[in-house]
């Protein structure tokens, strides 16, 4: 494996040990120097009792016409549903169990132990935040097992509440750091006011590290998702209010090379609504146990002081004129921080990720049209050859792979296969894409059911090619933008490039305020390849460059046909207003339609997670107004606004946007 040094397998020394004996170790972690022991009684009595807290309540019976008796008591019963009740008995039994689950289902779990070592000792200075991606139900599981195994404290961490719901394990969870939060929150005062209290408290006493999910939600695409910022701003008011002296943030990467959601996360793109989580569901899929997959890498990143990130970003004494205990709207330039703050860590999340040959080579068989790799398949030596040659790029472009080297390489790649056979598989020298077993054993009753199970294959292979994405993500922009503008200057590329990212926002992660940046990573990534020749004005496409970039602006392409099929629905649409109720069923409906006649070959336009990322785009470009209308949201369209996307982003650009300025310097 490619940077071996790094990363230590913790399953090795488990497979040579007992599980017992894991669970009946001694533990005995460092926690943050000034913290003081607090149980799950004294930290709820805190909150219960704290001058924010009890303001809230005040304000809620002055607004409902309740006592602030009633109040308190609604206060209390929240607190209860949410609270964890952290007990080392439990954290032994999570042990324990883990250990056997995780021997069952993967290889080898590589953690890098220079990154342990950083968060031991930051954990002993400040409050520390776990922020990792969130990929797999079993992702917090994961960690809470390493840290456990390594004398680390374990973390409390910010579940979602129908995991408290689970008979016997919602209170394991409970009592191994979990606090659970309600999905849908909207403005209820007191919920927020609770919530907020809980969180600033543990933060504030720092007895153990919070975790939670910047993306707030799991990634049913396994690309990274736009950042939520409320649980963002509650961790870091402690730090604007100046109740700690510092706050440390540490991004954790998890990668994995075949996730154990994998079918399930296809069928929710395409409608299937979510099993509801319950005891009896898990029991039932146990029988994953009985499957292999691969291996799996946590990344712990570099402790980030908030303090030295924030300085000279944000001005804290606002907070000096109102009292601290008060509920204070922060100002705009605490809001852009911890904006940018959330951003940079999904992109060191990114960073720290490790890509699987299956991810490269995902990419590649998603460059042939679905029908095709679904009756002829794709030759085998081709695959290999183009997969050994998107390794060298992706390596040149700063990709952490996971790539074992002693191994030869048509064995890595045929070991990628037989794990992912769920998806393709591979007779007779060619690798063709296969539709789940389900959809195999029953003839389609109409051409549309045909389709929606080949989307499910295809939106399958997609989420693999979504975890090395990032990778290629910019020069891909940079690649559109040469094709699409036939431009070599500089300034009218960099131009276009801006129109890409802001189209495209809700659809990948651009940090705020970096698109300078990013343009010029870009510009040296395909200079450092050979793709093109960069000078202080112009960029243009070499002799040699034409393979990388026709490779780099098919990836994108999904993206942007899937785009275009939206904005074709809304502006054909026959109202200025589109119902949120219909508008999926609708644009999948238009989707299917296109792709049966033969105009449209890009199955990821029926995923609900691109088709509501374009309406997200739109209402953000403020050619989408967002209305309500009794309990149906409706939304108003500007379909001059919406053509005048969609004409720019299929070529047609304005004159105005190509338009250098002399005295720009890029």
């Amino acid at each position: 494996m490619e940077d071996e040094h790094e990363f230590v397998d913790i399953l090795e020394e488990r497979r040579r040990s007992t599980d017992l004996g894991l669970a009946l170790r001694t533990f005995s972690p460092q926690p943050y120097r000034d913290a003081s022991p607090c149980s799950s009684s004294d930290l709820s009595r805190a909150v219960m009792e704290s001058a924010f807290l009890g303001y809230v309540v005040k304000e809620v019976a002055t607004e409902t016409g309740l006592t602030v008796t009633e109040v308190r008591e609604d206060a209390c019963t929240i607190l209860e549903e949410m609270s964890q009740n952290l007990q080392l008995g439990f954290i032994r039994l999570m042990a324990y169990t883990l250990s056997k689950v995780f021997k069952r289902l993967f290889s080898n779990i590589f953690v890098n132990t220079d990154g342990l070592n950083l968060l031991q000792q930051a954990i002993q200075e400040t409050p520390v935040v776990l922020m990792p991606n969130h990929r797999s139900y079993i992702d917090f599981l994961a960690i809470s097992f390493i840290l456990f195994c390594y004398d680390i404290p374990v973390p409390v961490i910010a579940a979602g509440i129908p995991l408290a719901g689970m008979k016997m394990v919602g209170e394991i969870l409970r009592r191994s750091g979990a606090f659970f939060i309600r999905r849908s929150i909207g403005s209820d005062k007191l919920y927020w006011a609770v919530l907020s209290e809980y969180v600033k408290t543990i933060v504030r006493k720092g007895f153990a590290p919070v975790e939670f999910y910047v993306e707030g939600l799991r990634s049913r695409t396994l690309k990274s998702l736009v950042p939520r910022l409320g649980m963002m701003h509650i961790v870091l008011e402690p730090f604007f209010k100046g109740e700690v002296f510092d706050i440390t943030l540490v991004p954790v990467s998890i990668s994995y090379d075949r996730v154990l959601e994998e079918s399930l996360l296809a069928q929710e793109l395409l409608g299937v609504p979510k099993p509801k989580e319950s005891t009896k569901g898990l029991l039932k899929a146990s029988t994953v146990l009985q499957d292999s997959y691969g291996s799996m890498h946590v990344t712990f990143g570099r402790p980030l002081s908030v303090r030295r990130l924030c300085q000279n970003k944000i001005n804290r004494c606002q907070y000096n004129l109102t009292p601290r205990d008060l509920p204070q709207k922060p100002g705009t330039d605490i809001q852009a921080c911890v904006s940018w703050l959330a951003h940079l860590m999904v992109r060191f999340q990114e960073g720290g990720s490790v890509i699987s040959p299956w991810s490269l080579m995902a990419c590649l068989l998603l460059q042939t049209p679905a029908t095709v790799l679904l009756e002829e398949g794709v030759l085998w030596h081709w695959l290999t050859d183009k997969t050994l040659w998107l390794r060298k790029l992706a390596r040149e472009f700063g990709g952490r792979l996971n790539w074992p080297d002693r191994a030869p390489h048509s064995d890595v790649m045929s070991s990628a296969v037989g794990m992912h056979r769920s998806v393709v598989c591979c007779r007779a020298g060619r690798v063709r894409l296969v539709q789940e077993e389900q959809a195999r054993r029953k003839h389609p009753a109409c051409p549309e059911d045909g389709v929606i199970g080949t989307a499910a294959a295809v939106l399958m292979l997609a989420s693999y090619r979504n975890q090395c994405i990032h990778v290629f993500l910019r020069p891909a922009l940079l690649a559109a933008a040469i094709h699409t503008t036939r431009a070599t200057l500089r300034e009218e590329l960099f131009n276009y490039f801006c129109f890409l990212q802001d189209v495209f926002s809700n659809e990948f992660v651009f940090v705020p305020g970096k698109s300078f940046q990013d343009f010029k990573e870009a510009c040296y990534l395909l200079k450092k390849c050979g793709a093109v020749l960069v000078t202080q004005q112009e960029v243009k496409v070499s002799d040699t460059g034409r393979e990388v970039l026709d490779f780099l602006r098919a990836l994108l392409q999904p993206f942007i046909a899937s785009y275009q099929v939206v904005f074709r629905y809304l502006c054909e649409s026959g109202h200025q207003m589109v119902s949120e109720r219909e508008f999926l069923p609708s644009v999948r409906k238009l989707a299917t339609k296109l792709i049966l006649s033969g105009e449209l070959d890009t199955y990821e336009t029926l995923s609900s997670d691109v088709q509501k990322n374009v309406l997200s785009a739109l209402r953000r470009l403020k050619v989408v107004a967002k209305t309500r209308l009794s309990e149906q949201n409706e939304y108003s369209v500007s379909k001059e606004g919406v053509r005048r996307i969609q004409d720019t982003l299929a070529g047609k650009i304005p004159p105005r946007m190509l338009q250098t300025t002399p005295d720009a310097k890029l």
